[in-house]
């Protein structure tokens, strides 16, 4: 086949590979329209609406980004649409530089498929920052893939600081819209300035961490300055678990607190133990004040550091036991539909809805351990121990180590025990074994001489500038 022919083959595939997964993205919004919406979901959608006052109980940024959408758009369904393209355009520039590298259309084909999996598919249609942040994670490493692909093609210096702008977008949005997900971005920040310099020296690790880091001051500052939410002193939730679970209630009884918050913690500590609640006690056991922990939050921070200073080893045991039903018992492992609300929102297509439930929860059942926290955390540091010494190696540290830090980084601040918080790991974990796999037989490419489109010898089919637009 002439040079020609070849790169009009390539071109097709890569333009398939969009219709795929095009498909796929509205098949997305047409099962889960106009979004799955959990409590949390309803809360910021009625702020988004301007119905409630902005706060930051949850990150601000998505009420914001959704009040945007809705402002432009008119429909609340705009923000499964951005989730869905996000995600599903992450995976086609993942299949293409997949496609590329390896010339695999199998392979390529599989990096879709991930999307299509029951413990990606599951909460892909759910407007929840846990889902934002790890679809934003999942774009920035479509950027490091985009500039793993174009390295050593002898690209101007703009194109790569043009990728390194757009992977750092992705990455503050995702710690903007979940805090914990700090963790998980750095590795993930790693692997793009990686992917855009074979060699970074100190002075580009410098401006690049910068850009970072002004990627994330900057729009929080502004958030903060402009939007003003209001502050609800949600970290005394954690702190607030700790204390009910971890004292006894003749010690709640004489700690040196307000009366009133005194009574309210002993209430709590017999309500969760009466209830069998290992959590959460804010929502489950805790009779809350009409300004919620506003109020309560300064002596509780205060009564949590001068208790747990004495009470390590009790502090230890609950955190590790919480940490351990995260891991062997992870819980809600599918949102089914809308909560019911007074808003006039529902499923759009509930027989659509029923039967992704029972694709999720049939697999739940039959394949557990796909939906249980010890599964992903073990991958996780399996990649990241033995990424294998093919041609993804450092992706696929890098996707181990993000998912890694980020389940372990729960163990002092998990309120729940959801699959939620396991998400981004799933997802990653997946992307990393098909990696793995991907790779094994290839190796990484050397230096390029100036001027040359790739640094490895390419599959006989597969032209050096195949997909090339």
């Amino acid at each position: 086949m002439s040079q020609t022919g070849r790169v009009s083959e390539a071109q097709r595939w890569i333009a398939g590979l969009a219709a795929v997964a095009a498909v796929c993205c509205l098949g997305t919004v047409l099962v889960f329209a106009p979004g799955f919406l959990s409590p949390d979901s309803l809360d910021q959608l009625q702020q988004a609406e301007g119905s409630r006052p902005l706060t930051d109980w949850h990150p601000p940024v998505l009420s914001l980004v959704w009040r945007a959408l809705i402002a432009v758009t008119g429909s609340l369904t705009s923000m499964l649409v951005l989730q869905s393209l996000v995600f599903w355009g992450a995976l086609w520039v993942l299949s293409w530089a997949v496609w590329e590298l390896t010339g695999s259309r199998a392979g390529s084909l599989a990096v879709l498929g991930l999307g299509l999996t029951p413990f990606v598919l599951t909460f892909a249609g759910v407007v929840w920052k846990d889902v934002h942040a790890a679809f934003a994670l999942l774009a920035a490493c479509a950027v490091a893939f985009t500039g793993l692909r174009i390295r050593d093609r002898g690209v101007r210096p703009a194109v790569r600081w043009a990728l390194l702008g757009l992977g750092v977008l992705f990455l503050a949005y995702a710690m903007l819209v979940r805090k914990n997900a700090f963790l998980a971005a750095l590795p993930v920040f790693v692997l793009l300035v990686l992917a855009l310099w074979r060699a970074p020296g100190r002075r580009r690790w410098v401006t690049c961490t910068a850009a970072l880091a002004a990627g994330l001051v900057v729009p929080a500052a502004a958030i903060s300055l402009f939007a003003e939410p209001l502050q609800t002193k949600q970290g005394a939730q954690i702190m607030l678990d700790d204390l009910v679970h971890v004292l006894t209630v003749d010690e709640l009884r004489s700690a040196d607190v307000p009366p009133a918050l005194r009574d309210r913690l002993v209430a709590s500590a017999r309500e969760c133990a009466r209830t069998g609640a290992l959590s959460d006690a804010y929502w489950a056991c805790y009779e809350r004040p009409a300004d919620g922990l506003r109020g309560d939050s300064d002596e509780i921070t205060s009564l949590w550091l001068r208790e747990m200073r004495g009470h390590v080893p009790g502090y230890v045991q609950y955190r590790l036991r919480l940490f351990a039903t995260l891991l062997f018992e992870t819980d809600y492992v599918y949102k089914a539909g809308i909560t019911r609300n007074d808003l006039g929102v529902e499923v759009a297509h509930p027989q659509l809805e029923a039967m992704l439930g029972t694709y999720v929860n049939g697999v739940a059942r039959d394949l557990r351990w796909l939906f249980r926290g010890w599964f992903w955390l073990a991958v996780a540091l399996v990649l990241s121990l033995r990424p294998g010494r093919g041609l993804f190696s450092t992706p696929v540290r890098a996707l181990g180590i993000s998912s890694a830090a980020y389940v372990l980084g729960y163990l002092p601040i998990m309120p729940a025990t959801d699959f939620r918080y396991v998400y981004w790991p799933a997802l990653a974990c997946g992307l990393g074994v098909l990696l793995l796999w991907l790779g094994r037989s290839t190796s990484p490419p050397g230096p390029a001489h100036p001027g040359a489109t790739t640094g490895r010898p390419l599959a006989e089919h597969q032209p050096a500038d195949a997909g090339g637009q």
